[in-house]
């Protein structure tokens, strides 16, 4: 009994072993850092991901389907839902309550949602994260999409318009939505995301594809509108 009971003992070690050595998929590397002192994801990754966002505190919701999604994001929780351009520390009230949007870099192609929540002192679930990055361009990009995947249901504009949308208790899936062509402006250009998670996990992951449908490269992002 104890022969058997030892070799379960190495093979969960050697499981959570393997789960550690292979390079992103450390439980450390999962967790963003939020509102750092310093952030140095001012480029996409060799990937083409967004790595650095701002995010607010999570709003209560529910509903994954496309109906009750839409309804969520456009509902008005708080003033200026859709145009608000806001950085590190800026604060929004909606039902009476305060919320915080922080700073939030990943050293992963993905921001994992589950442990910013922790990370600030709460929970993923039934939950609506608001998501936005600057990003600047030295050029007008033409032909570029959005190319997004999320864990659960998500809506993203770029520059106020509406761009894609994908729908239902879903992982996250790189590229899983990808918005029709667009042109990103020279200068600053935001990104704006509305998350939506019944409960368990939650993340998502965004980038910029070139005409040619590769990652684009070349543009800066940052945590302040006009920089």
């Amino acid at each position: 009994m104890n022969t058997y009971k030892n070799s379960y003992i190495w093979i969960a070690v050697l499981a959570l072993f393997m789960i550690v050595s292979v390079p992103g998929t450390t439980l450390c590397d999962q967790v963003p850092k939020v509102d750092p002192e310093v952030t140095t994801k001012t480029a996409p990754s060799d990937q083409g991901f967004i790595q650095q966002w701002l995010i607010l505190d999570p709003l209560r919701a529910g509903g994954d389907t496309q109906n009750a999604v839409q309804t969520t994001v456009k509902a008005g929780n708080f003033e200026n839902e859709l145009t608000i351009q806001p950085k590190k520390g800026d604060k929004v009230n909606a039902g009476g309550q305060d919320y915080t949007w922080h700073a939030v870099e990943t050293d992963e192609y993905n921001v994992n949602l589950y442990y910013f929540a922790a990370e600030i002192g709460t929970n993923c679930n039934n939950s609506l994260f608001w998501v936005v990055a600057y990003i600047n361009c030295p050029q007008e990009v033409k032909d570029a999409r959005l190319a997004v995947g999320t864990n659960s249901a998500s809506v993203w504009w770029v520059n106020g318009k509406e761009v894609v949308g994908i729908y239902g208790n879903r992982c996250t899936v790189v590229d899983d939505g990808v918005s029709k062509r667009l042109t990103l402006k020279r200068g600053m250009n935001v990104i704006r995301g509305g998350i939506i998670n019944a409960s368990g996990a939650a993340d998502f992951c965004a980038r910029i594809l070139d005409s040619e449908g590769k990652p684009l490269k070349g543009y800066t992002v940052s945590l302040k509108a006009g920089n």
